[in-house]
């Protein structure tokens, strides 16, 4: 138990000069996001996020990526430096779709980059780097930083009730995704919304 939580929310940076941000952490992990980016060699921060719908407006909608980059800017990082890459909605694994946006965005731009580094939530890490190896292939070193955890104590997560439920569900996810999940080949319609469904056919048909 006491390696569990350790081993799900890696701390293993590559140094590189790109910084991936996830852009549904929380206020408190997105000022951990410019620590990180002002005490590392980073020279770029990529947010990503698909759409979250306003309780008061459910017609208008906003990505996370796009209120994360806000929330960066208007907390002391430069708008230069701050670029976001929304992702849609999709059936799709939505942290592997959030990856495919950031390869898409860096092929759009011509930036050559070798290594990566992507900024998650506690034990959601070490599931996010699985995915952005997935989605990038063995040519990117994928880094990670995975946020302190504030509903729970980390060296502790089985005495509280909120420990227990993010940890073992985020265990659960990641052997999931390593046993389970494979996305289509680079390019792929399948790769970005997932394989179409056949159609039911009736007892007549």
């Amino acid at each position: 138990m006491r390696c569990a939580h350790p081993f799900l929310a890696p701390q293993d940076p590559t140094k590189a000069p790109l910084l991936v941000v996830e852009g549904w952490l929380l206020p408190k992990e997105l000022d951990e996001a410019i620590a990180r980016f002002k005490s590392g060699n980073y020279v770029k921060v990529i947010t990503t996020g698909g759409p979250v719908t306003a309780n008061l407006n459910p017609q208008h909608t906003v990505d996370y990526a796009d209120l994360a980059r806000d929330y960066l800017i208007r907390h002391g990082l430069s708008g230069e430096i701050v670029t976001a890459a929304p992702t849609p909605a999709s059936a799709r694994n939505r942290t592997f779709l959030s990856a495919v946006m950031v390869r898409e965005w860096l092929a759009r731009s011509g930036q050559q980059v070798k290594s990566l580094d992507v900024l998650s939530s506690g034990v959601h890490s070490r599931r996010s780097r699985t995915v952005y190896r997935l989605a990038f292939g063995p040519d990117m070193r994928i880094g990670i930083h995975a946020t302190h955890p504030t509903e729970y104590d980390p060296a502790a997560w089985w005495q509280t009730s909120a420990g227990v439920k993010i940890v073992i569900t985020e265990a659960v996810s990641w052997i999931w995704t390593e046993l389970f999940f494979h996305p289509g080949a680079q390019g792929t319609h399948e790769e970005k919304w997932g394989q179409a469904q056949q159609p039911v056919q009736n007892a007549k048909g």
